[in-house]
């Protein structure tokens, strides 16, 4: 009876896996046990669930238009026709100042003073003359297309006229995270300088990205806007920039390009709709 009951207690049913193992006195056959999606797989599932809704939103949106998102929290990212290409117009200044921070990284040191009096405008305010004068200090046309190679741009063509530069939301969005992540060719001290750039423009141009972040956020942002002859003397304005909490919780990259606008207004409107749009479906 003893025996019975020893032999009662060893047949257990152990679950799990998919499959039964009997835990009994003859042998059993092995059974693989799979591990369940990790954490990070299934946010990716959740992203790409809402990536869907995110492209059936766009579709709607009247007008010609490109965005990308980086969530540098997670990795995940976004496009939106975000290998088309258009003309830069202003954001290019992003581009150029990161290559002057490079150039100065190479020297061993920080901006000159005569540098960071061409670099404030050309961020803060979007100064032409400024911008021009930088452009041709640092090399010109054939230096930035060396420097963006370091950054890993792969689809911009500068421009020698640098405002007729051609880019994508991708592109752009893989320079923001130049000036953000702990592995970009910027260092420390130069991610500080774009950041303190960047979060500082004139009152009059800070729409675009910063019009996505909450209370209590901080974004950077670089816009560009122009006429286009050879399009009828219509807008081409784009935003790019970063929208980030003090606690960690968001850290996001934005570009927004735009074409084809009737006016200026019409694409601020359009491409803080666009970014707005993607916080709203991504959730981020």
């Amino acid at each position: 009876m003893r025996a019975l009951m020893m032999s009662a207690v060893a047949a257990v049913v152990v679950l799990g896996g998919g499959g039964l193992v009997y835990a009994g006195l003859r042998s059993s056959p092995t059974v693989e046990f799979k591990a369940g999606p990790s954490a990070q797989e299934l946010a990716a599932v959740r992203w790409a669930k809402k990536a869907d809704a995110l492209d059936a939103a766009l579709k709607k949106v009247t007008g010609s238009f490109s965005v990308a998102i980086l969530d540098a929290k997670t990795g995940l990212t976004y496009e939106y026709k975000g290998a088309t290409k258009y003309d830069t117009a202003s954001i290019v200044k992003a581009d150029i100042l990161a290559c002057t921070l490079l150039k100065a990284q190479a020297a061993d040191r920080s901006l000159s003073a005569g540098e960071m009096a061409l670099a404030k405008p050309m961020i803060q305010l979007s100064d032409n003359d400024a911008t021009t004068a930088l452009f041709q200090q640092i090399g010109g046309k054939a230096a930035v297309t060396k420097c963006n190679k370091t950054l890993g741009l792969t689809a911009t063509t500068i421009d020698v006229h640098w405002g007729l530069t051609k880019t994508t939301a991708e592109d752009q969005v893989k320079l923001l995270e130049q000036f953000d992540g702990d592995d970009s060719p910027l260092d420390e001290g130069s991610r500080e300088t774009a950041f303190e750039l960047m979060t500082g423009v004139d009152e009059e141009q800070d729409w675009g990205v910063p019009a996505v972040a909450a209370d209590g956020e901080t974004a950077t942002v670089k816009n560009g806007w122009d006429t286009r002859s050879a399009d009828n003397g219509r807008w081409v304005v784009n935003t790019i920039g970063r929208v980030t909490s003090p606690e960690g919780e968001v850290d996001v990259s934005i570009a927004v390009l735009s074409h084809h606008n009737l006016s200026q207004d019409n694409g601020m409107k359009l491409v803080e709709k666009v970014a707005k749009l993607t916080r709203k479906y991504l959730e981020y």
